[in-house]
């Protein structure tokens, strides 16, 4: 329920402050769904400002971008929160992409290999919003990869998002020719094709070589991130070189048993928030940029919900301690993995040959 618009502008202190705390205690529900934190130190004006019908809107919108945006080192700036498709069917996809264009997400992330870049391209195009206004990404696959391969597989992208640019390109794993593959990124982005460049599940010292021996440096590193698997020492070196930290998995698809932890449940019901609530906030606290992902409405709307409350330091610390500083899925670094991946490659190249054909991988 909307709050009402006051009979008259406050005009004491006193007032005021009895406007503020009115607005720190009552959660304002806005037509979108989103619900907004009141910064305590606001001026008068800025709270009568939000009642005041023809601006609330506004008002919501400018606050919303300031809260949710990160800028990367070549000054782009990006959603903090954005929705992800991995594993979402064609099917569903165009109509979950929709939801969430609707719930207010506006950084959408899809990859060549989830195979449904064509349906997040109709839902954009669809929407009715505002090409700007919405943040792009997606990734190469690793049998793109290579500098020809690469540059061709952006284009194929780009012609199946329906875009003549893309916000952000990540570079899906560290294997392979990722060199020559990152040598193509960098000539697209220098030619406008691109708004940012990056890669995906490459540990520190990869990382730290390819920043090193390129021309550009990455500006995103997409690693698993959640509650269980902190990455705090990665953290630390995209840091360093100015990398952006962008976490997939950031409820860690429930295993070992987060969305019950009864640490992280306590925290909750001290807010009154959910588990999934709690966890994408503490990764917000730490700078992160989030990449939920449901086929739900209901939990795309209130994953969006995060941004009017904060997790205290003695909360942080909490979380913190849960670190188990492994993977709850398996290790890049690990050779039998990368034995996998070079088989997984070769399959997809025996089965199709050209490397096409639709897998869940």
């Amino acid at each position: 329920m909307l709050a009402k618009r006051p009979a008259h502008r406050p005009g004491t202190a006193d007032e005021v402050v009895n406007v503020a705390e009115l607005l720190l205690s009552t959660r304002i529900a806005f037509s979108t769904g989103a619900d907004l934190l009141i910064d305590g130190g606001a001026t008068a004006s800025w709270y009568y400002g939000l009642f005041r019908p023809q601006s609330r809107k506004r008002k919501r919108e400018k606050i919303m971008n300031e809260v949710m945006q990160v800028t990367l080192s070549n000054g782009v700036t990006m959603p903090q929160l954005g929705y992800g498709v991995y594993q979402v069917t064609r099917e569903e996809c165009e109509r979950c992409v929709t939801d969430a264009l609707a719930v207010g997400y506006r950084h959408i992330d899809t990859a060549q290999s989830y195979f449904n870049e064509t349906e997040v391209g109709a839902a954009i195009r669809k929407s009715g919003i505002p090409r700007k206004d919405i943040f792009l990404t997606t990734k190469v696959w690793i049998e793109h990869y290579g500098y020809d391969a690469c540059r061709a597989s952006v284009m194929q992208s780009l012609e199946r998002l329906g875009t003549d640019y893309i916000d952000l390109v990540l570079l899906h794993q560290p294997f392979s020719d990722y060199y020559g593959a990152w040598r193509a990124l960098e000539d697209l982005y220098v030619q406008g094709v691109l708004r940012a460049i990056g890669v995906s599940n490459f540990a520190p010292d990869r990382l730290v070589d390819l920043c090193s021996f390129s021309r550009i440096s990455p500006m995103v590193n997409q690693v698993e991130t959640h509650p269980h698997n902190q990455q705090a020492e990665a953290h630390e070196w995209m840091k360093k070189y100015g990398v952006q930290h962008e976490a997939w998995a950031p409820f860690g698809e429930g295993r070992g048993g987060l969305f019950t932890d009864p640490v992280i449940s306590g925290i909750a019901r001290k807010y009154g928030r959910s588990t999934a609530q709690v966890m994408l906030r503490w990764a917000l606290q730490r700078g992160i940029v989030v990449i939920p992902k449901s086929v739900h409405k209901e939990r795309m709307e209130q994953n969006f919900r995060v941004f009017d409350f904060a997790l205290s330091d003695e909360d942080m610390a909490a979380m913190t301690a849960l670190d188990k500083k492994t993977s709850s899925f398996f290790s890049h670094t690990d050779p039998n993995m990368v034995e996998w991946f070079v088989r997984m490659v070769e399959e997809r190249k025996n089965n199709t040959g050209n490397g096409s054909t639709e897998k869940n991988w």
